[in-house]
């Protein structure tokens, strides 16, 4: 089992190596000051390492391109009523947002009155959650994977996936659109952080129960491939991945 020192959302490795750069420009940096008639104040340290070796416009590992992917399904689609589970306020939410309302059910609260998103607070791993054939067409990006781990708050619940995978199937209509994607790789929960799941796992869940439109995947190196075809290899090596994405599109049968 291997652990990493974060330091200011950086790994304690590249804090130190950059801190050197950091101070030989803050001392460049003060002795401008001093002979400046400008007036900005030095505040607190914050230094920002990791940005000087990064390609311009850095996309956020898989969110980038699953959340335009999908948001594009959905404004295609025109459902009539569109529902999100768990899935970025300020990705794939936000996206469906600018052109329709969407209703998003999540565990912990959002306090924020954003134009075109209904918030509901709700913990899918709670067996009590009991909407039924609520919407027709649902979303769930980049969440099941945490449902039961406790990191956002809710009880640990060693199959609390499961327990989500079911409600979810149950809110939505027959005949239904449902968005998901989560880890592929090795078959593995990363605690408190993740899951990661198995290509063929995941068609196992969604045997019987779901007709697969389409798929598209995010490989290790964050590349976008659409339209992948299922194949035994492919299913057998998870596409390649150790830590990609899966992202199905799907109809409820």
């Amino acid at each position: 089992m291997r652990f990493r020192i974060i330091v200011q959302g950086m790994p304690l490795f590249t804090y130190l190596k950059g801190m050197p750069v950091f101070l030989k420009e803050y001392g460049k940096i003060r002795r401008q000051a001093s002979a400046s008639r400008e007036s900005f104040p030095f505040g607190k340290f914050f230094p920002c390492i990791q940005e000087k070796d990064q390609e311009s416009g850095v996309i956020a590992e898989h969110y980038f391109y699953q959340d335009l992917y999908v948001a594009r399904k959905v404004f295609q689609n025109n459902p009539v009523r569109h529902v999100d589970i768990g899935s970025r306020i300020d990705g794939f939410v936000a996206h469906v947002a600018t052109f329709r309302e969407i209703e998003v059910l999540d565990v912990r609260d959002l306090h924020l009155g954003i134009p075109n998103i209904r918030f509901t607070r709700a913990n899918l791993a709670s067996k009590d959650f009991s909407l039924i054939d609520y919407c027709d067409s649902l979303s769930c990006l980049h969440s099941l994977e945490h449902f039961g781990l406790g990191r956002y708050g809710d009880p640990v619940n060693y199959d609390g996936h499961l327990v989500g995978w079911e409600h979810m199937f149950r809110m939505l209509k027959k005949g239904g659109k449902f968005y998901f994607s989560v880890p592929i790789g090795d078959q593995r929960i990363e605690f408190n952080a993740h899951r990661i799941f198995s290509v063929s796992y995941l068609l196992g869940l969604m045997e019987k129960r779901y007709d697969i439109d389409s798929f598209a995947y995010i490989n290790d190196v964050q590349e976008f491939i659409a339209d992948a075809v299922f194949d035994e290899a492919a299913i057998r090596e998870n596409f390649g991945c150790r830590y990609g994405c899966g992202i199905f599109e799907m109809t409820k049968r």
